[in-house]
């Protein structure tokens, strides 16, 4: 699949208008970027986190 990437002026009304007509026919779909946080808050929420007792247990997962 190809990714065409569209720079516009947000408070421009017909650009906006443009856009939304475009992804109103279905044809296209927008591919939100997650920041870095909305990254960390989904590994929480799927488990994919460790915690350490202290900092020996830390390490010691680390270096395993």
């Amino acid at each position: 699949m190809a990714t065409i990437t569209i720079e516009y002026d947000a408070r421009n009304k017909i650009a906006k208008k443009t856009i939304d007509y475009i992804l109103s026919l279905g044809i296209f779909k927008v591919k939100k970027k997650m920041s870095g946080i909305d990254e960390a808050l989904l590994d929480i929420k799927e488990g994919r986190v460790y915690k350490a007792k202290n900092t020996d247990d830390m390490f010691k997962k680390i270096l395993d």
